[in-house]
């Protein structure tokens, strides 16, 4: 055939499936919103998974650390946060000695419980820190620093400083204000001897775990905690001046520290994941489920429209069409229901986006759950546009086996 007969050929079919759609413009438009359902299904269950993983990118990214040192825990199965680094006040002095890198300091993370009377506790995660900074964003207040002398000689069993940043939801439930006291203990029996002065609000740190966190200083938490002596911490985090390659310094700690792992803060996101599997296996779980569905729904969906033309097609076949026009008719219906379908499930996901977005923040305080970037509209229109026209196509050439006259009686 040459190339006039395939273009006109190909017109034929075009036109053959536009007008069988416009013929049943009730059955066009359910076909247009079932794809669209599915659409929607695949690009709202993905962008929860890509908001899973922004929100803990997010978080490093607030923590502004270029090193992230670390060390695994002594028992791998014990539940909590571990705080396997010990000596974590001379190892980061140690960095900070070096030329390539402008400063160090522990993190230590607990569970703690905390109340304004000591009779009223509620647990909450908690991170020590050496001091807060311009960048706390407060709410309230402000912060704390820990003076030099907390460091100097043998350390303090006890608190030194005393004072503590609560997270705003935690100031609202614990009704604290600035200038109040609060009990902190890492149990319940323990908490009673610890007062602390609330000092300010912020959600800085609760941005890093994903949950509501109190702040309060590394060597009190230590105190609290009972680990001043090993002066445990869960992290060591570095930055490294501005012509140093954060690559090499990576190599270079992890040669000089070989009993700890050392990661850029790009790796520090991968290695979050990677110990939490059940995390990756529930996000692609839900992908997963999401395509299947919507690949069901899509097939289902073809036949239906398929087999609710078999008089159509008969009639097409009684005329002398083949089976690959009538394949291709049905294929073109198949990629414009398919696209029609994707444009409006792409043009939903954003409105319904900002409404489950907003229901996240007021139940449970994540703002920005779910995040749409470009990679999830084009899964979505992928979906509708390949899986539609091959669904079609398929169906349209079992049609025309049985696109027989005898449907025409």
């Amino acid at each position: 055939m040459s190339v006039r007969g395939r273009s006109v050929r190909a017109r034929a079919v075009a036109g053959i499936a536009l007008v069988q759609l416009r013929r049943s413009p009730s059955r066009t438009v359910l076909a247009i919103l079932a794809v669209a359902v599915a659409v929607l299904s695949v690009t709202l269950l993905t962008s929860l998974g890509a908001g899973v993983v922004a929100m803990g990118e997010d978080g490093l990214d607030t923590a502004d650390r270029d090193i992230w040192i670390s060390s695994d825990p002594v028992d791998p199965g014990a539940s909590g946060t571990e705080n396997s680094v010990v000596g974590s006040h001379a190892v980061a002095a140690e960095l900070s000695e070096r030329e390539d890198i402008t400063g160090a300091s522990p993190i230590a993370m607990h569970d703690v419980y905390i109340g304004t009377e000591p009779d009223d506790l509620e647990r909450n995660p908690a991170v020590g820190v050496q001091r807060t900074h311009d960048g706390f964003g407060f709410e309230d207040g402000d912060g704390f620093e820990t003076p030099e002398e907390a460091y100097e000689d043998a350390r303090a069993d006890d608190p030194v400083v005393e004072e503590i940043v609560l997270d705003p939801a935690i100031a609202g439930e614990l009704d604290a204000e600035t200038g109040d006291t609060v009990y902190v203990g890492t149990s319940r029996e323990s908490a009673p001897e610890y007062e602390f002065t609330v000092v300010g609000t912020s959600a800085y740190y609760s941005q890093f775990l994903g949950s509501d966190t109190v702040t309060l200083p590394l060597v009190d938490l230590q105190a609290v905690a009972g680990t001043t002596g090993t002066d445990r911490s869960t992290f060591i985090t570095a930055n490294v001046t501005d012509d140093a390659d954060r690559d090499e310094v990576r190599n270079e700690l992890t040669a000089a520290y070989p009993d700890y792992d050392v990661r850029t803060s790009d790796e520090q996101v991968g290695a979050m994941l990677e110990e939490r599997p059940l995390v990756i296996a529930s996000g692609l779980t839900l992908v997963g489920l999401a395509v299947l569905g919507g690949s069901v729904l899509t097939v289902n969906l073809f036949t239906l429209v398929t087999y609710h033309q078999r008089t159509e097609l008969a009639a097409l076949r009684a005329i002398g069409l083949s089976r690959p026009v009538l394949a291709g008719t049905i294929g073109v219906q198949g990629l414009s229901i398919g696209l029609l379908g994707g444009i409006v499930g792409l043009a939903a996901t954003p409105p319904l986006v900002r409404g489950l977005n907003h229901i996240s923040t007021a139940v449970i305080g994540f703002e920005r759950l779910l995040r749409t970037p470009l990679e999830v509209y084009v899964l979505g229109i992928g979906l509708a546009l390949m899986l539609g026209t091959t669904v079609a196509l398929v169906t349209g050439w079992r049609a025309g086996r049985y696109a027989r006259i005898e449907h025409l009686e």
